[in-house]
């Protein structure tokens, strides 16, 4: 609601630009109108995906403020991916049922520039947090007897309050340059929600700076983050194989196997969006690509975590017998 404010007083301070920039008052989300005989079968499994993750996320946010022995970095790192997992899918699937319920496909202008901000902020967010918590996972198994000096809570901290704040300043500066872009006529966005890469084909613009834009924030934000992560876990497993021990092996595996778990989904989903080929691009894909980080990965989530560590079972558990003593 916020930055609704201050988008629309920014909108007010050029009225004249505004009316010379755009004359179009809305988009049109084709989402996933191509099915009209399957509506109701989509509305209810969006809706039942949507509710679920936020169940789950909450869940695991409760469990973990709720049990002192969870306050430790790799659970303060998964309380703000679980924060941001209630976050991202909050971006684009009430519209999405908004959409389909009333049978109408159109967004407001100033709403999908929004809603384009609030999907690129959480989307780095995501990939920021687990480029952390890959760092805390080295660090755990390569330096075990060093893990409590190295990460302090005021690195902790950082590691988190700074990505938050490039997170929230870098869509700022895509949706002020794709405010300044002339819609003539074309409204029409092939996905279920406002994309930037399906945004910028619309206008009549000169998008040269935008697009350039883009592709510096898919090589720093998300290229970095990726090879940092995979640099990670080159050096856990070549300090995993040293142990001699296969039960050490498989307990210093499944750590991380939930993390690597939620990697794959994430980047794999990202690489088929904004890393592959035009040739290979096509609505569908890109729409179940974006469908996998923004709705899917949110509710796998806090399943993954919770099937994989038995310490957060432990504390859900707690957490929903102490929910059903209070509720009789």
């Amino acid at each position: 609601m916020k930055f609704y404010f201050i988008f629309w007083v920014f909108m007010q301070v050029h009225p004249m630009e505004k009316e010379n920039q755009t004359s179009v008052s809305e988009f049109l989300l084709l989402g996933f109108s191509g099915w009209p005989g399957h509506q109701v079968l989509l509305f209810t499994l969006f809706l039942c995906l949507y509710l679920m993750g936020l169940f789950g996320n909450f869940l695991i946010l409760l469990a973990i403020a709720s049990n002192h022995h969870l306050h430790m970095p790799m659970y303060f790192f998964l309380a703000n991916l679980a924060l941001v997992d209630l976050c991202l899918p909050s971006a684009t699937v009430p519209q999405m049922l908004l959409n389909i319920q009333t049978q109408s496909q159109s967004i407001s202008y100033p709403r999908c520039l929004a809603q384009m901000y609030f999907c690129v902020m959480f989307a780095n967010m995501d990939n920021f947090l687990l480029t952390v918590m890959a760092y805390d996972r080295y660090v755990a198994i390569c330096h075990p007897l060093h893990y409590s000096t190295i990460m302090t809570w005021r690195l902790c901290t950082s590691l988190v309050a700074i990505p938050w704040v490039i997170a929230t300043l870098n869509p700022l500066l895509h949706t002020l340059m794709m405010a300044r872009l002339h819609f003539c006529s074309e409204n029409v966005i092939h996905h279920f929600f406002c994309d930037i890469n399906s945004l910028l084909p619309l206008s009549c613009s000169d998008t040269s700076l935008n697009q350039l834009m883009v592709l510096s924030v898919v090589g720093l934000i998300f290229v970095v983050p990726s090879v940092c992560i995979l640099a990670s876990y080159g050096r856990i497993a070549s300090t995993v194989m040293k142990i001699p021990s296969a039960q050490g092996k498989r307990k210093a595996f499944s750590t991380c196997g939930s993390h690597l778990t939620l990697v794959i989904l994430f980047y794999g989903a990202i690489t088929g969006i904004y890393m592959s080929p035009s040739s290979n691009h096509s609505t569908e894909k890109d729409s179940a690509a974006s469908l996998i980080f923004m709705v899917v990965a949110p509710v796998l989530n806090p399943f993954i975590y919770s099937l994989r560590n038995s310490e957060l079972k432990a504390a859900l558990k707690k957490t929903l017998g102490q929910s059903r003593i209070f509720s009789q």
